[in-house]
């Protein structure tokens, strides 16, 4: 897994544009399987950092934020004086929500309402597609190239209400499961739980877009 960049000297790869240098991605490090989500970066040639306090977020690139439970990553976050300050970040910076981080991303979610960040324009009804028990892997047409893909969905949450603006890249049963809004990106499944690692490109690629939007 990759690391921080060390103290000690300049480096002076963070003076190139993001379109070029070498991404150094955050990963939300409170719950869930973010060793994999860092795994599939690292993989994809770009810097891992472990994320559990509001520090780690400086000089990051982008945020991943996995799956888990969304409830106790509230507590977690409040606890650490950390929630108003990773929703200035995700409000500015390219940010991937994956399951409990699609949720924490949403601007609404029910059944039961809770608090989120509010960033991206969709509706989130929790625990869907039922309990654990209820998990599944689908293999199914999305938007992206390279035909079908994994997705493997463990307590699903359903997307139920998108923005003007949300694009659907991916649904199940008619639902979306895969969405991007400008420089967010929101999966109700686990796409570090697969080896095709499509999805974490095509966020490297939002980062990249984002930083030189006439590309």
């Amino acid at each position: 897994m990759g690391t921080p960049l060390g103290g000690g000297g300049t480096d002076n790869t963070m003076n190139q544009p993001a379109t070029t240098r070498p991404l150094t991605i955050g990963v939300l490090a409170l719950q869930g399987a973010y060793e994999a989500h860092a795994q599939a970066l690292t993989t994809l040639g770009a810097t891992a950092r472990l994320v559990r306090l509001p520090a780690d977020l400086a000089g990051l690139d982008g945020l991943i934020m996995p799956g888990g439970e969304s409830t106790t990553m509230l507590k977690f976050l409040e606890r650490l004086d950390f929630f108003d300050t990773l929703q200035d970040f995700v409000s500015a910076t390219p940010t991937f929500g994956t399951c409990a981080g699609a949720i924490l991303l949403a601007r609404n979610v029910e059944h039961p309402a809770q608090k989120s960040l509010g960033v991206l324009d969709i509706t989130v009804e929790r625990n869907a597609y039922g309990r654990q028990i209820d998990s599944t892997i689908l293999t199914a047409p999305t938007s992206l190239p390279g035909g079908p893909l994994e997705m493997v969905f463990i307590r699903a949450p359903r997307i139920t209400r998108t923005g003007s603006h949300v694009e659907i890249l991916a649904t199940r049963d008619g639902f979306p499961v895969l969405v991007r809004e400008g420089h967010l990106l929101a999966a109700t499944f686990h796409p570090e739980l697969s080896a095709d690692t499509r999805i974490h490109q095509l966020f490297i690629d939002i980062i990249r877009q984002q930083s030189s939007p006439s590309l």
